[in-house]
């Protein structure tokens, strides 16, 4: 798509590769049904939205998500600087790898959590966590989970 400076409010979107390559956009009250939707793209910030498809927001820089509901296998990415406020990660599994400088409060239960680089990730419970520290610097990202129950973790 390659677009700049989009805004988009109640969007119902059905389509593979949303917004790809974009720049400058913002999204309120919208439902988009995805699969690699936000790669490559900077400087995305999307409110109050439902996305669900995997790959979402892969090698995106500056990515904001505000009280949005996600359901993406192996989403959110190799993202710089990942924003994520009041949000819900539904059926979402292998998230945040290789992503960095995280700052994602997350309502919701994940089911799995791969190699984030770096940040704050604070989440109700996770089912997995994998961190391989031949790949990643573990100590550079804090995980805190409020609702702990048994997490496997895996290395």
């Amino acid at each position: 798509m390659n677009s700049t400076n989009i805004v988009a409010d109640h969007l119902d979107l059905i389509g593979d590769y949303a917004f790809d390559g974009a720049k400058n956009v913002e999204i309120h009250h919208s439902t988009l049904v995805t699969k690699d939707a936000f790669w490559n793209c900077e400087n995305i910030t999307i409110y109050d939205s439902t996305i669900n498809g995997a790959y979402l927001g892969w090698n995106t820089k500056n990515l904001t998500l505000i009280n949005c509901t996600i359901e993406s296998n192996q989403g959110l990415c190799y993202v710089d600087h990942l924003t994520m406020k009041n949000c819900a990660l539904l059926h979402s599994d292998l998230v945040f790898e290789y992503s960095t400088n995280i700052n994602a409060d997350i309502c919701s239960d994940i089911v799995s959590v791969k190699n984030p680089s770096s940040g704050n990730i604070r989440v109700q419970s996770i089912g997995n966590i994998i961190l391989e520290a031949d790949k990643i610097e573990p100590a550079k990202t804090k995980i805190t989970v409020t609702q702990p129950s048994e997490i496997k973790q895996s290395a």
